[in-house]
């Protein structure tokens, strides 16, 4: 006892010190204006000071979620993807644009059809969402190159530096995405109210000669703002390192740095690591920038997976709810203001746009799942904080507090650690478990400092219960609409005013003690619900409760009505912003939220107009559904949901109810086992004659590239002779001496790659991957005999898994070549064998400008086109499909085409799935069970959807998002199988499977593009 009353004194005595550097911004917002070093100011639009951003001279708690366009091919489901951010109480997302999709061809920037940009800002500004571009040059992303263009891979210069041949590269793209950027702006009614130069400049070698580099930052920053880029210019280091800064040379106007606490051990989802939770980032902050808001660009939304990974599932228990409620959280103590989750819907690395070190799927365990579903828990609690913080404008000015000593502050209990930041009046308390990792329930009681004086709470007597990986907001002196809460350890969901009356929504966890006190608050009165203790202390009307499923309501005579919750329950609530001025639209007006409504209902609540006495709400349903306004004006008697009007009712305690019936579809879905398929031998280069004339001769005696020395007569780099992405196919031609028994190869395609090898047309071996390996080398012994002086082929196929990041600063891992690094045939010099090569039709010139650079490799099949609708299939043969499968080494390709009839306002999640099997022969030779060797891509109306390693895994469901399926039309589906077994292999379990039907009230998707096929001018 004698250490927690030390503690309490010492943290009590200090709040009155601390307390008095929270600041409020009042008069000239010019004055908030940072001087642009060009002498003018810029813009008065977006302003900023060291606590906030303004928006039109509003303070804004930026709460953002990061979502890459072309990560969903699909630009009528963008407006699906921002009101299901807005509806979790965002305002905002970030977004990277890659430079790899837009500048496939040097010289050639393009954003048209799918990347443009149009439809993006379009359906940002209906749905209210702000904007933060990110550029780059340089992305990462987990994407190709880190938004690098192969071609880069010839460039001699040291990428991200002042390398001038860099430079140069970099300043078509640049002008070009940096004038959509600046068209898109707030200052010309746009969405976009921050810009991002560079990313993550922050790892280096050694060998760089100049990091940081201002004059290098100089130039990105310039390239933003000629291209008329007038908006703040924000960092994100990837750790706190104060490299660039405001107060450095380059002087970007805010500063800020990226968190990834737990980091990415999908294998391990339950262990947090030690020393994970970072205390030390408002520290961070305002040693390097405190004089601008307290940012994390980049805060851990989700993880990556890895090829040969465990998959979304594991990683969403790493980073799940109970993450959030801590790690969150803890930011929030921070007094953080700026605040973007990467990711918030991650989508899909379809087309090959996807580095090395991930597979097709790009889920990233986000709130918001791959086929755009909101089920997950995580989605929800993530609604409830960031309500809580948009309902709280003291936390915008509120000032982080020394917290360097909180394990039992507050509460006299090791066990406990207590952070806070206070405003001028308000102050937030953030309580979790000093182990922050522990599973174990903790009993408290805790003493706070109010206008009244310390007080120990709970008042009625008992303890306070912390669950284990839990943590939360209590409050003092909180206002709603002015009325005090004296305190609150319930945590606050959101509260609203509509007149004189007022409406608080609190939660707590299962079975916890809770008490709000409410300074003049009045006689209490239960109207719904029962087990409430109230009394009056101190002239504040205390409510004791435990939470319970079963909802309470109390009305105080202050005209606050309280709504008592249990958290599972707060989770169906809504808070449905309304316009609110010609000059902020649908953007949330930090001034107009606290009239916002306050909605009961089940999954999914979108948009609401309040017109006459009516409230027309949109959203969606998986079940039928109770729907209340509990917060809203007082004359609103009937609801509407999704254009229909509902039989509602005025309760008694001013609530609206309904109900929306739920009807299930009938979906049925073609049989991937019985319909009719065609099938074509992908592999023809094999054929004693087949004609590569028309093939790139690989005949460059040198390599531009800079991070690989030739071991090899000419180079064998494929970026060398501008195939960037997809399969690459070799032809090594060479005439026999009859003695030629081995070959060596060495051969290059990212994590999970593989090649597989054919001497004319026998099948010599392959390599079939694994997860670790980016390259590969082995001697394979050639069984066939070769007569003296005939004409040879060693023909090679490799999978190009991507092109690798260049986070790190002088390493250039971008240019790490694909394709073959050296060979050795025995009984031959190197320079016995001239070799062909090629990639996508046309390389760096792609044949189909409408689904980009990446979406096509090197096989036959997609050389001709023939993964696309309406491609000449008849004279095919006919087949039952992948199940069929090859009864040897091999590629061949199957196209099926099938009409889809689903029905019309519903959201139905559709995924190709596959099954494991194993290899009989090699069970049979080794006696054990290893998967079959074999991969797959699968390509939906000509969009590549999916790339399938069986052996590695973890992928086997492919999500597809309608709009790249014609739900009500025809569709054509093609597969590659590469079976890399002696024996053969097959398919197994090929099947089209459907997800939980949502009835939306979205309304229609419109298709992707679809041009279908066309004779290919030289093709071959």
């Amino acid at each position: 006892m004698l250490f927690r009353r030390l503690v309490q004194a010492l943290l009590l005595s200090a709040t009155a010190v601390q307390e008095t550097t929270a600041l409020a911004i009042s008069g000239d917002l010019t004055k908030h204006i940072k001087p642009y070093k060009r002498g003018e100011v810029l813009q008065d639009i977006v302003t900023w000071d060291a606590h906030s951003l303004f928006v039109y001279g509003e303070r804004v708690m930026l709460f953002s979620g990061e979502f890459h366009p072309y990560r969903l091919p699909v630009p009528s489901l963008w407006l699906d993807v921002f009101q299901k951010i807005k509806a979790l109480g965002y305002n905002c997302v970030s977004f990277y644009t890659d430079w790899a999709l837009h500048e496939g061809q040097p010289g050639n920037f393009t954003a048209e059809g799918i990347f443009s940009y149009d439809q993006f800002f379009a359906a940002a500004s209906e749905a209210g969402i702000y904007f933060l571009a990110r550029p780059g040059p340089y992305i990462n992303a987990e994407v190709s190159g880190g938004g690098f263009p192969g071609w880069l891979q010839r460039n001699k210069a040291v990428l991200r530096t002042t390398d001038p041949e860099y430079l140069a590269a970099t300043d078509n793209y640049m002008a070009g995405i940096g004038k959509i950027i600046a068209k898109a702006q707030i200052t010309n009614g746009g969405p976009v109210i921050l810009a991002q130069p560079e990313n993550e400049y922050t790892s280096y070698l050694e060998t760089v000669t100049e990091f940081p580099s201002q004059t290098y930052f100089e130039y990105v920053e310039k390239q933003l703002r000629d291209a008329g880029i007038v908006v703040p210019l924000i960092t994100n280091e990837a750790f706190a390192a104060g490299y660039v800064t405001p107060t450095t040379a380059a002087s970007p106007d805010i500063y800020g740095f990226d968190g990834y606490p737990v980091g990415f051990d999908c294998g391990n989802p339950y262990t947090w690591p030690v020393n994970g939770l970072h205390r030390e980032y408002a520290d961070s902050h305002a040693q390097f920038s405190n004089a601008t808001p307290f940012s994390l660009v980049e805060f851990q939304g989700g993880s990556f997976d890895p090829w040969g990974g465990w998959g979304f599932q594991n990683c969403l228990e790493l980073v799940g709810y109970e993450f959030e409620r801590v790690f969150y959280k803890n930011n929030f103590a921070q007094a953080v203001k700026i605040l973007n989750l990467y990711m918030t819907y991650g989508g899909t690395n379809w087309g090959n746009l996807g580095h090395p070190g991930g597979y097709t799927s790009y889920d990233y365990a986000a709130v918001i799942d791959e086929s755009l579903g909101v089920e997950r828990e995580k989605y929800s609690e993530a609604k409830l904080e960031a309500n809580f913080l948009q309902a709280s404008p003291a936390y915008t000015t509120s000032v982080y507090q020394n917290n360097t000593h909180t394990n039992g502050s507050y509460t006299g209990n090791p066990a406990l650690t207590v952070t806070a930041t206070f405003s001028d009046v308000t102050k937030f308390f953030v309580i979790r478990q000093a182990n922050y990792s522990s599973v174990a329930d903790v009993s408290y009681q805790i003493t706070l400092p109010t206008s009244k004086g310390n007080i120990t709470i709970p008042q009625w007597g008992g303890q306070l219960t912390l669950h284990g990986r839990d943590s939360k907001f209590h409050v003092t002196d909180y206002d709603v609409g002015g009325v005090s809460l004296l305190y609150s350890t319930a945590e606050i969901f959101t509260w609203k005013q509509y007149g004189s009356k007022r409406v608080l929504v609190v939660y707590g966890g299962p079975n916890e003690q809770h008490e709000v006190a409410v300074s003049n608050g009045g006689r209490a009165r239960v109207v719904e619900g029962s087990g409430i203790k109230s009394t009056i202390k101190n002239g504040a009307t205390v409510l004791g409760f435990q939470t319970s499923p079963t909802r309470r309501v109390v009305q105080l005579g202050c005209d606050l009505d309280v709504y008592i919750l249990d958290r599972n329950s707060a989770y169906n609530y809504w808070v449905i912003d309304t316009p609110s001025d010609a000059v902020f639209g649908n953007f949330t007006k930090p001034s107009h939220l606290p009239s916002a409504l306050i909605v009961k209902a089940d999954y999914l609540l979108r948009t609401a107009i309040v017109s006459g006495n009516s409230v027309h709400l949109t959203g969606d349903l998986n079940a039928t559904s109770s729907i209340e306004v509990i917060g809203g004006p007082q004359y609103i008697r009937q609801l509407t949901y999704n254009g229909k009007a509902l039989k509602s009712k005025k309760m008694s305690c001013g609530s609206v109810t309904a109900t929306a019936t739920y009807k299930k579809p009938k979906v049925s879905l073609p049989d991937l086992s019985t319909t009719k398929w065609k099938v074509i031998n992908d592999l023809p280069e094999i054929q004693s004659s087949y004609d590569d004339s028309k093939w790139t001769a690989a005949d460059l005696t040198y390599t531009n590239n800079t991070v690989f020395n030739l071991t090899t007569p000419t180079s064998l780099s494929a970026s060398d002779y501008g195939y960037n992405t997809g399969s690459l196919v070799y032809r090594g031609h060479f005439t026999a001496t009859g003695t030629e028994k081995t070959l060596y190869l060495s051969t290059s395609g990212g994590s999970a790659y593989s090649h597989s090898i054919w001497l004319n047309d026998q099948y010599v071996g392959s390599f079939t991957g694994e997860d670790v390996a980016t390259k590969w080398n082995q001697t394979y012994n050639l069984n066939a005999t070769l007569s003296k002086g005939s004409a040879a082929v060693i023909t090679v196929v490799i999978d190009h898994m991507g092109l690798d990041e260049s986070y790190t600063i002088g390493a250039d891992a971008m240019k790490n070549p694909r394709g073959i690094l050296g060979f050795s045939l025995s009984g031959h010099a190197q320079s016995d064998v001239t070799w062909r090569l090629t990639g996508n039709l046309g390389g760096e010139d792609y044949a189909d400008k409408t689904r980009g650079p990446l979406n096509e490799g090197g096989l036959y099949a997609e050389r001709q086109g023939y993964h696309l609708p309406g491609a000449p299939t008849s004279s095919w043969k006919s087949s039952s499909g992948p199940q069929e499968g090859l009864t040897g080494p091999g590629i061949a390709f199957y196209s099926t085409t099938f009409d889809l009839d689903l029905p019309v306002g519903y959201d139905i999640p559709l995924s190709i799935s596959f099954a494991n099997t194993t290899s009989d022969a090699y069970k049979a030779a080794n006696g054990t069970a290893r998967p079959a060797a074999y991969r797959c891509q699968l390509f939906v109306n000509g969009y590549q959807f999916g790339k399938y390693v069986h052996n590695v895994g973890p992928q086997d469901v492919f999500p597809v998002p309608q709009g790249v399926w014609n739900y009500q039309g025809s569709n054509t589906l093609a597969v590659s199988l590469w079976v890399q077994e002696t024996a053969g292999a097959k398919v197994d379990g090929f099947s089209l499977v459907a997800g939980t039907a949502v009835q939306s009230g979205f309304g229609k998707i419109a298709p992707a593009p679809q041009p279908a096929w066309a004779k290919r001018n030289g093709a071959y």
